[in-house]
């Protein structure tokens, strides 16, 4: 069954707009002092089966990221598919954008916006938006951590009907090891608390370097709800992919 072709749209929207110098969406570190004013990066896997059993699977993510003074304006679009003997089994989109303005001492002032929609979550869509304060608490060759913390507001609209308009917390941190300057490993985690409930996200990457512009990445996805919609199937998803990432 071929996929729908909202998704293939989504899919080149990803590959012809995409991302950045931090490669991570929360708590990214600064942009290194010879950074581009404009980079980008597209990433892609994708698996078919067919035979005894007809399965594919799609992951597409992009960014795009520029530079103004000490301005960092970050947008991403992500998009992944499972179907398995003509029924879809997953699918998700997200589209999101960050802005990011540095202060002294490593410190620096954030705010972004998001809005995705996951089809077997029990929401029909969710919109957030957050601003704060992050720090960037190590900056070294080998070791890069930063913490950020603000407050939020979710639009949360469910499949079955109705809405609801949420306050939340917001706290998240990115960590990065560089084994060597081709091979590093990525951690972000990231916390949304409201009073209906708390989303939390984990994405574990490995990352390694094969020229100047293509890389491999392993990656591992997982996205915690603890009190979702009733129709929703499960409370985590996790999704585990290997995939090809070119960057500019």
């Amino acid at each position: 069954m071929p996929l729908p072709s909202r998704r293939w749209l989504l899919l080149t929207s990803c590959l012809l707009t995409t991302p950045s110098l931090a490669d991570l969406f929360y708590a990214p570190p600064a942009p290194e002092e010879n950074a581009p004013n404009f980079s980008g990066s597209a990433e892609l896997g994708y698996t078919r089966l067919t035979g005894n059993s007809n399965t594919q699977t799609l992951l597409a993510k992009g960014r795009l990221t520029w530079l103004t003074g000490r301005n960092t304006h970050t947008f991403r679009a992500e998009t992944s598919s499972v179907q398995d003997n003509d029924s879809t089994t997953t699918e998700q989109y997200l589209v999101a954008a960050r802005e990011r303005y540095e202060l002294e001492d490593n410190n620096y002032l954030f705010g972004f916006a998001r809005w995705e929609r996951d089809r077997f979550s029990g929401y029909d869509s969710q919109f957030t938006t957050i601003a704060g304060y992050g720090r960037q608490l190590l900056n070294g060759p080998t070791h890069t951590l930063s913490a950020e913390v603000g407050p939020g507001y979710r639009h949360d609209s469910y499949a079955d009907g109705g809405s609801d308009d949420l306050a939340l917390a917001y706290s998240a941190l990115d960590y990065t090891y560089n084994f060597s300057e081709d091979i590093s490993f990525d951690q972000e985690l990231s916390a949304e608390a409201t009073h209906i409930n708390i989303t939390t996200r984990s994405l574990s990457t490995i990352t390694s370097q094969l020229n100047s512009h293509l890389a491999l990445r392993v990656s591992y996805d997982v996205k915690s709800n603890t009190h979702p919609p009733p129709d929703a199937e499960a409370r985590t998803d996790t999704t585990t992919s290997v995939s090809i990432l070119y960057s500019w």
